[in-house]
């Protein structure tokens, strides 16, 4: 008998504002441009796409279309996502 699969949104697991905090210091360990960005959609939707539309002031279709796998955010619009979330962005010396 085959099992069946059902697809995973991490969005389901990110409750609070300390797992929201986790997953995105995570993704920008990665340095790739392109998951941090996926990982802040991710967080978006898990808040709730239609209220960080609301506190960025971008459009829903906007924020869907610049967090995409296609998407290419510009730094203004990451830190108006990051703020909208309670989210800031720090730095640290890099240690080789």
């Amino acid at each position: 008998m085959a099992e069946k699969l059902t697809t995973y949104d991490p969005a389901e697991d990110l409750s609070s504002e300390e797992a929201i905090a986790v997953f995105v210091a995570e993704a920008f360990e990665t340095n790739d441009a392109g998951y941090i960005a996926h990982a802040l959609g991710v967080v978006a939707r898990a808040k709730g796409m239609a209220q960080i539309a609301g506190l960025t002031g971008l459009s829903r279709e906007q924020l869907y279309r610049t967090f995409s796998e296609r998407g290419n955010p510009t730094l203004k619009t990451i830190l108006a996502v990051m703020n909208a979330l309670g989210l800031e962005l720090t730095t640290k010396v890099a240690h080789a």
